[in-house]
């Protein structure tokens, strides 16, 4: 089917009836966005920086801060010119372009989340297998598989996407996301609903294999004092953001499909930007709080002094 849109630019009505506060807004947003990129950046450069944090839980971690960065570039720029800019519009190319970063990220970190997860697992239930099953080549392709998971499945989605004719122009969100496009189509769109859901059933898949893993985490653990240390110290805050990332994009995908416009603005907003926004500047937080390696080495990184003092 070839694409008969006339559509050249799309309308972010998200921001309607908020832009009287549009400068409290920018201030918010750009000093989240700061923070995000502040603490994330710092766990890259701790783990970079220090060769005894060269461990596959490590570098799964760090890959999560980089894929928090690649994925709030989608959003906050073009986020804080839309707060000083008197229309909100952005093009054809650059809505599918802010859809394919902003839904890889996402699902970029549910891939992690689940090497993560497998990683644990080999490490407290396996661990005499442990340095010979996630070596360096098995960590290089785990990542590989974080990322190249989620590019083929938007690939494929975004593909379909631009194939459809639209009758529409006006996306009642902050930002661009594959459904709200489709849902101004004015052609079939049964293979996108197919995609989608496979898609969802995909990391569905991944949920499961979580839990699977944490399972047995939990059986292997509970049995001595050093398992359930470990537990706590690695899993726990693994967990926790398992279900920062879960929670958001739960919140985001209900709302997207069956969303009422009756919420308040604001709420609905809320609801659109949570996975943006609380797993991307919690996650580094939870993971630098909790790991004392880490903490120690973001001391030494803003605290020289304390080098002579932790050595």
């Amino acid at each position: 089917m070839e694409n008969g849109s006339s559509v050249l630019m799309f309308t972010l009505s998200g921001l309607e009836g908020t832009m009287e506060n549009r400068y409290v807004l920018f201030f918010f947003t750009a000093l989240c966005y700061y923070f995000i990129l502040l603490f994330n950046i710092t766990v890259i450069v701790s783990i970079a920086s220090d060769k005894g944090l060269h461990e596959p839980m490590y570098i799964f971690l760090c890959n999560l801060c980089i894929n928090a960065l690649y994925g709030t570039a989608g959003f906050y720029p073009k986020f804080l010119y839309d707060l000083l800019a008197p229309l909100h519009v952005i093009s054809y190319a650059g809505c599918l372009i802010q859809t394919f970063v902003i839904y890889t990220s996402a699902l970029c970190d549910l891939s992690t989340l689940t090497v993560m997860a497998y990683d644990r697992y080999v490490a407290i239930c396996r661990p005499l297998q442990y340095h010979s099953e996630m070596n360096h080549s098995k960590v290089i392709k785990c990542i590989l598989f974080c990322w190249l998971e989620p590019f083929f499945g938007l690939t494929v989605a975004t593909i379909l996407t631009s194939r459809l004719t639209l009758c529409g122009s006006n996306i009642e969100k902050l930002y661009c996301e594959n459904w709200s496009v489709v849902k101004l189509s004015c052609s079939q769109i049964t293979v996108n609903n197919v995609v989608g859901y496979i898609v969802i059933i995909v990391y569905f898949g991944h949920a499961v294999l979580i839990v699977c893993s944490y399972i047995q985490l939990i059986k292997t653990c509970r049995k001595s004092k050093e398992g359930k240390y470990k537990f706590m110290q690695t899993c726990m805050p693994h967990l926790l953001a398992l279900l920062n990332v879960s929670t958001a994009l739960i919140f985001d995908v209900l709302y997207t499909r069956y969303g009422s416009t009756s919420f308040p603005q604001g709420l609905r907003n809320f609801l659109a930007i949570d996975f943006l926004f609380a797993p991307l500047l919690l996650n580094p937080l939870i993971y630098g709080i909790t790991l004392t390696r880490i903490r120690k080495q973001v001391a030494k990184l803003y605290l020289p002094c304390t080098k002579i003092g932790i050595a």
